[in-house]
């Protein structure tokens, strides 16, 4: 498992080609899309090392313009928009093919003092003694369809432990759309926040997306519902490690007109309140899909 998590670092270590310009690898994760996740990470890795080394990410706003392909490296521009005595400010574009797939902005603030409270975290059960969602799948490897098991690759470098699982292929709708889940690299990590802060925005794509679908009896699984990701956003509220047990709380308050809204919270297994994230994306029946016309494009995977 450390060398799926090396493996996983290395794709978030971009090349520097020029000051502000660097290029990432891809990797075929969901599929020969690329992982909303993976640009995520690489693009915030882009904007943190062209701000000093004492400024964190605080947020990060990101829209999803075009689906990536993950055959092909991705070139990212960094604009470096401010940097005043306590915050800068980074604007992001990735490239591919000479066109841009996803935008970024970011801010970086020093540590500070100032009031602090937080959300308690929800009571649930502790990580030990939990399954990983790789060993629920497992019992359901012969009903699985094809190409799932690009996905279930996917979550080798992360391990994931759901509270309260659904079943992958035949799940039953739930009263609403709320999911709890444990999760952490599968391997030890340098002391790198930037590192911590870039997985911790890779992991955070997995899962969300899907929650918008427990009220409907639905999986990313089965089949029969496009799913893309529209635009993600997070906040970084304290310090964090990716190698220690993390809970997200993810909840769906919204799905309308083709979208589910979602958002979440991530936790310390202590109860600290590390970081808050929300999305917006595309839940489509397939049959439902009208003809594209020639002018739209297909967006990032997501779920």
């Amino acid at each position: 498992m450390d060398n799926l998590v090396e493996r996983l670092m290395t794709l978030l270590d971009l090349e520097r080609l020029e000051l502000n310009l660097f290029r990432g690898e891809s990797r075929n994760i969901v599929g020969q899309r690329v992982f909303g996740g993976q640009v995520l990470g690489q693009a915030l890795v882009a904007a943190g090392r062209t701000v000093a080394e004492e400024r964190t990410a605080h947020s990060l706003h990101a829209y999803f313009l075009r689906a990536g392909d993950a055959e092909a490296p991705i070139i990212y521009e960094v604009e470096r928009a401010r940097d005043g005595g306590s915050f800068s400010t980074r604007r992001v574009v990735a490239i591919q093919h000479g066109r841009p797939i996803f935008n970024l902005s970011a801010s970086f603030q020093i540590t500070e003092d100032g009031p602090d409270h937080q959300a308690s975290m929800p009571d649930v059960p502790g990580p030990d003694g939990l399954p990983t969602e790789l060993e629920l799948l497992a019992r359901y490897k012969d009903e699985m369809p094809p190409g799932s098991e690009s996905a279930l690759e996917a979550l080798k470098p992360i391990e994931i432990k759901p509270i309260d699982p659904e079943h992958p292929l035949k799940p039953e709708p739930k009263p609403e759309a709320l999911r709890h889940a444990w999760f952490r690299t599968a391997g030890k990590l340098p002391d790198d926040p930037l590192l911590h802060q870039a997985l911790l925005a890779y992991a955070s794509d997995f899962r969300l997306l899907g929650t918008a679908l427990l009220p409907h009896g639905k999986t990313v699984y089965q089949g029969g519902t496009q799913m893309a990701s529209l635009d993600h956003a997070m906040w970084f509220h304290r310090p964090l490690r990716m190698d220690d047990w993390l809970l997200y709380t993810m909840e769906s308050p919204s799905a309308s007109n083709a979208r589910g809204f979602t958002r979440g919270r991530i936790y310390s297994r202590d109860g600290v309140l590390l970081s808050s994230v929300a999305q917006e994306g595309l839940i489509r029946p397939v049959e439902a899909r009208r003809k594209p016309r020639p002018q739209e494009e297909s967006l990032p995977q997501g779920g």
